[in-house]
């Protein structure tokens, strides 16, 4: 008899416990966004809007003529995260910086029939589909964190449009995506809780932004701005939880020895995100990477240390597009002051 009172109030106690977790998820109030807008409303004056697979994607381009790069920003930044090296690399060819879906000024579905947008897959046809539209048969791709684990992701779907791999502290070892985290967020309780989750980005913009530069005090007003900007689009929080829903372990780390391609793999030296380490592990296991690690930066090197960048990425073209390199002297990509180590 004690036994089984025992069980059932084990089952009594389960039973409670599963409908608080089924059903209180369900009534947490969920209240709207305030002063979001349409996403056109943010965009500068420089901005593109082009239709790419049935989406509207933000676009920027400078330049023209060989090489084409093209800029991949990583989770939770948006192609304003390339500002400060957009312009000199414009002078050595053609650049376009997009915002990939659930992030910036690119539109955010809310429904789709056919393929779903924030899928792994659907970044990949995108990336194809916006190469298409410029008619760039081969691209040198610069991908920051997870834009770089799509960015290879890509060239092992189609190598011959890609010219040169540029991984800025790629997240190929620290791989994105969890079978519960999808399993539970694509759960109606998780549909409903996952955006209240994100929307403590807003509050902690600037904490996140400590964590991934080296010199926090050089985030200016005008960086933060830039960064925190797209989150007064409408969804955005909803869509950042649909691509985080949707995320799958890229699988990169097992199939290295498949990138016969010139790739240069650079970390700052006190990246906390995707630490140096892992990068110089990935430039060793790649069986054609030119490792570079910048001092005085963080996850985004590009932006602490932009004259340092510029010349790993010139001297690592020279050989390639027969750029001269080295030397006090003006290059293509702008001064060369033979600063790096």
């Amino acid at each position: 008899m004690k036994k089984r009172r025992l069980l059932r109030g084990l089952g009594v106690a389960l039973g409670v416990v599963l409908l608080v977790v089924l059903v209180v998820p369900l009534l947490v109030p969920v209240p709207p966004l305030e002063g979001s807008v349409p996403s056109e409303q943010l965009a500068d004056s420089d901005s593109q809007f082009v239709e790419i697979n049935g989406l509207t994607v933000h676009v920027k381009t400078l330049g023209q003529g060989e090489p084409v790069f093209v800029l991949l920003h990583g989770f939770g930044a948006s192609l304003y995260s390339w500002h400060a090296i957009m312009e000199p690399l414009g002078r050595a060819g053609t650049v376009i910086a997009y915002d990939r879906v659930a992030f910036g000024l690119t539109e955010r579905p809310m429904e789709w029939d056919g393929q779903n947008p924030y899928s792994p897959q659907a970044r990949i046809d995108l990336l194809l589909g916006l190469l298409d539209h410029f008619d760039v048969a081969r691209a040198i791709l610069v991908g920051n964190s997870a834009g770089g684990t799509v960015s290879m992701q890509f060239t092992l779907q189609h190598p011959e449009r890609v010219e040169a791999l540029i991984l800025v502290a790629p997240a190929v070892y620290q791989d994105g995506g969890s079978a519960w985290v999808g399993l539970l967020g694509r759960t109606p309780q998780g549909q409903r809780l996952g955006p209240l989750l994100v929307r403590s980005i807003q509050s902690r913009g600037l904490e996140i932004l400590d964590t991934a530069w080296y010199d926090p005090s050089r985030v200016t007003p005008e960086v933060l701005a830039g960064y925190t900007r797209p989150l007064q689009a409408e969804n955005w929080d909803r869509a950042l939880w649909y691509y985080t829903i949707y995320s799958q372990p890229s699988g990169l780390s097992g199939r290295l020895d498949e990138f016969h391609l010139p790739v240069l793999v650079i970390s700052g030296e006190a990246d906390r995100i995707v630490p140096a380490e892992s990068s110089i592990r990935l430039a060793g296991e790649l069986p054609e990477a030119v490792l570079v690690v910048i001092p005085r930066a963080g996850h985004v090197p590009h932006e602490e240390q932009p004259d340092l960048f510029l010349q790993a990425v010139e001297a690592f073209l020279a050989p390639i597009r027969s750029l001269p390199a080295g030397g006090e002297r003006q290059g293509p990509l702008g001064p060369r002051k033979n600063v790096f180590q």
